[in-house]
């Protein structure tokens, strides 16, 4: 018992030392945000359109390599990101959709009238459901679907060139051969 005392100060310690030491591995990507939904069937979308725009329902996915981009015209980190999302439309066979979330429709349409339309379809989320059906931590979140409907792919911050190009389109590059 009397070594017990002076034994376990230093496994919690070691044990301390451990997690500081993960903490600080220079690999580590501190922004990135493991999610559950990797690898599984995406969740279940009912959305009406914008405007006169197509709505969004699950099977409009089967089949189809799609990038999914929630977003809204409050969001600044989504005007950045916005010319990297358009230019994802010009990939051949990959569809580019967009989630508005909890964004004013006429607030949506002058966004996408000011900066340009990527999307084919553009799915409504006034009230954030998808968002919480998708793990939605902010916008604006982007995710790869592949033609079965499974999730391959999330980010969960404003999608940047060096992930574009480093991350983004290797996958797609690899989904559609």
């Amino acid at each position: 018992m009397r070594r017990l005392i002076f034994i376990l100060p230093a496994l919690v310690l070691a044990a301390l030392i451990a997690l500081f030491w993960q903490g600080l591995d220079p690999a580590r990507d501190p922004n990135a945000l493991p999610s559950a939904l990797i690898g599984k069937k995406m969740a279940t979308v009912d959305l009406p359109g914008l405007g006169a725009r197509a709505g969004i329902r699950n099977a409009d996915f089967e089949g189809q390599i799609t990038v999914l981009n929630f977003f809204a015209s409050w969001c600044a980190p989504c005007r950045a990101e916005h010319p990297l999302i358009k230019s994802l439309r010009d990939i051949p066979g990959i569809r580019v959709v967009g989630i508005t979330f909890k964004d004013e429709p006429k607030d949506s349409e002058k966004y996408l009238a000011e900066l340009g339309d990527p999307y084919q379809a553009i799915g409504v989320d006034n009230d954030g459901r998808a968002g919480m059906e998708f793990g939605l931590t902010g916008v604006p979140e982007t995710y790869v679907i592949d033609r079965d409907g499974i999730i391959r792919y999330r980010l969960a911050q404003p999608l940047d060139p060096s992930r574009l190009d480093g991350e983004l389109k290797p996958l797609l590059k690899e989904l559609t051969q």
